[in-house]
Parts: structure tokens; C-alpha cells; sequence
């Protein structure tokens, strides 16, 4: 049984993040690499965050999302991947980030899956979090 202060602390982090989406709705904000990897080391609460994507803003004018995929064993196997969502029309390599493939949980086990990297943050390899 979850103590009231973890819900209520959840229940904050989720209300805060509706709030910030609903502020920033529209175009999001740009983003220079400093900004990308600041947030990219960032405490993150795999319960609250739980299959979950949240877009971060736009690097080199393309959005950056963060997802956190859960399967069977949540929130503990919580991952956390940032990553460009690019427009249909678009390749990785044209918008400057670079393919990596990560171990993405799906059911009771964990599938390898590519996405498209902001630059930035693949020598850190910060954008794949455990």
C-alpha cells in the first residue's frame, strides 16, 4: 500500500507536467545541446513517468519526446529514451541525430528498438536511462 505523501508526490509530478504541456502547447520551446543534456541528467520518478511520453522541446527544429515505456514489472523496469520524433518526411541522418538501438520492455521480456538520437546526447549515452 502506497503512503499518502508518494501519492500525493506523484500526483504532483503528474499535475505539474499537464500544467507545463498546457503552457507550452503550440510550438514548442527550442533547445540548445547545453539545455538537451541539463535535462537529459535530471532525476526522473519511474512511477509517476510510467508509459508515459513527454515532448521536451525542439533541437535543430525537430521534437525531441522523452518516452518511458513500462511492460510487466512497473514501475521498476521503467526505461526512459529520448529521441526525435520525426516528421514523416524526414530521415535520422537528415535532421542531424544518429540511429541507436535500445532494449525497449515489451510484455515479460525486452525487444531491441531504434530511434533517432539528438547528437548531444550519444557520446553521454544519456539518452537511454534505466
Amino acid at each position: 500500500m502506497r503512503s499518502l505523501t508518494s501519492v500525493v508526490t506523484v500526483f504532483a509530478a503528474v499535475a505539474g507536467m499537464a500544467v507545463g504541456a498546457t503552457a507550452c502547447a503550440g510550438t514548442p520551446a527550442q533547445m540548445d545541446a547545453a539545455a538537451l543534456q541539463a535535462w537529459a541528467g535530471k532525476p526522473w520518478d519511474k512511477a509517476a513517468l510510467m508509459n508515459t511520453t513527454v515532448e521536451l522541446g525542439r533541437y535543430r527544429n525537430v521534437p525531441v519526446v522523452a518516452e518511458f515505456p513500462c511492460s510487466d514489472v512497473c514501475p521498476q523496469y521503467t526505461v526512459r529514451i529520448i529521441h526525435y520524433q520525426l516528421p514523416p518526411e524526414a530521415s535520422c541522418a537528415s535532421v542531424g541525430g544518429v540511429e541507436k538501438e535500445v532494449l525497449v520492455p515489451i510484455a515479460i521480456t525486452v525487444r531491441p528498438k531504434t530511434f533517432c538520437i539528438p547528437e548531444p546526447l550519444v557520446a553521454s549515452g544519456q539518452y537511454y536511462a534505466k
